[in-house]
């Protein structure tokens, strides 16, 4: 079965295991990277906030030995989870001041989303771009959002600057950073006890996991790690969902990291989560990350 096929049998399946209300419908979305995804989106009859759920991950399931219909059985447990019990009130997302307190930022590429970025407000940070969203809900299956484009500057009747100024307020508070040791990490993936060793990486993001590579913004927070660390560091971008942190005295200099980093992307990434290529060196003296 072809991935296209795939798609088409979800979808009937779906829409067979689904009330009529519920219209679903295959959707191609552009992602980041210029990248395209299809999902299959459910709108419900009286509600304006229509979830997607994509595919890839599922057809590589299929693809494992995973039959069709314990996959729809899934996603459709997954969308009854995460769908909008009220419709979201469009009169809020016009009026500026009904939402400024739910505006975030996010890191993504700058060179690779040209033109993605031809439509939405930014601000260039190091060879990266700082983009904003309304954060409408978070939690454990993720964050729905909606991003902050040009358009709606002009109908809030406001500056970038301002939005800026609002996403720094609110990101670090809505989406708390988490700062934890690799060991840490994969004690908890991996439900073991404890791994020996001397603890040489780190991990930090938001207590979702969820695009915490942005954690590197907030205020103060390198200057935490730093005292932590006792030492300048690297800091490697993982995804755009995380950052990596190497003390330098445990690291084989920037041109080493650099090729390391580029390879996991190739390799291990996938092509919409890939934040950069590129490892970064934070200075505790002078209290700046840069290239």
């Amino acid at each position: 079965m072809t991935y296209y096929q795939f798609v088409q049998t979800v979808e009937e399946k779906i829409r067979e295991g689904l009330e009529k209300s519920v219209c679903v419908s295959v959707h191609t979305a552009q992602k980041y990277n210029g990248t395209l995804r299809k999902g299959i989106l459910f709108a419900e009859q009286g509600n304006n906030v229509s979830p997607t759920i994509y595919l890839e991950e599922y057809f590589r399931q299929f693809e494992r030995g995973d039959t069709i219909d314990a996959i729809v059985k899934e996603i459709l447990l997954l969308y009854r989870r995460i769908r909008f019990k009220e419709p979201w009130k469009e009169e809020i997302i016009r009026n500026y001041e009904g939402i400024k307190g739910r505006i975030v930022y996010r890191l993504i590429n700058r060179k690779d989303n040209e033109a993605l970025l031809g439509e939405m407000p930014y601000v260039p940070y190091l060879d990266l771009a700082i983009v904003f969203y309304v954060l409408l809900e978070a939690g454990t299956y993720g964050t729905a959002a909606m991003p902050v484009k040009k358009e709606h500057l002009k109908m809030w009747k406001i500056s970038k600057e301002q939005v800026y100024e609002q996403a720094c307020k609110n990101t670090q508070r809505l989406l708390p950073y988490d700062f934890r040791s690799m060991h840490s990490v994969i004690e908890e993936l991996m439900d073991i006890e404890e791994l020996k060793g001397e603890e040489v990486l780190y991990v930090l993001s938001n207590h979702l996991r969820s695009f915490g590579a942005a954690a590197v913004l907030y205020p103060g927070r390198l200057e935490e790690v730093g005292s932590y660390l006792g030492e300048d560091f690297y800091v490697l971008p993982s995804s755009v969902h995380e950052m990596i942190v190497v003390r330098k005295s445990a690291a084989s200099g920037k041109d080493f990291l650099s090729a390391m980093v580029t390879e996991i992307n190739m390799t291990q990434v996938d092509r919409e989560e890939v934040l950069s290529n590129q490892a970064y060196y934070y200075d505790c003296a002078h209290k700046k990350l840069s290239l």
